[in-house]
């Protein structure tokens, strides 16, 4: 019995604690658009934005606009991360030209 209350106490602690955790708020949201826009600025002065950049910040913009905080601060750090990820293979395939076979 007492086995019981103590892991019955642990998960309810665990849940309340794992909970407040993962709680996000406006802020932290809006701050990861800002980083979102940021990185896929970057990314298309290298002329490597992905395509789906710009749809997942309007998406988590909407989420916000709907109070929707976790999913707007989810949806803009794929984002970021496809941004900086865009800028990176543009930078890494710039002036590297065609394979030598197709001239010989």
């Amino acid at each position: 019995m007492l086995m019981k209350k103590l892991a019955l106490t642990g998960i309810v602690a665990g849940l309340l604690l794992g909970g407040s955790a993962f709680a996000a708020d406006k802020a932290g949201a809006e701050a990861a658009i800002a980083a979102a826009k940021a990185a896929q600025k970057a990314a298309s002065a290298a002329g490597g934005e992905w395509r789906d950049t710009g749809k997942m910040i309007k998406e988590a913009e909407e989420a916000v606009a709907a109070g929707n905080f976790g999913s707007a601060e989810a949806l803009a750090k794929k984002a970021e991360a496809q941004g900086n990820l865009g800028k990176e293979q543009a930078m890494g395939q710039s002036n590297v030209g065609n394979p030598g076979y197709l001239y010989n």
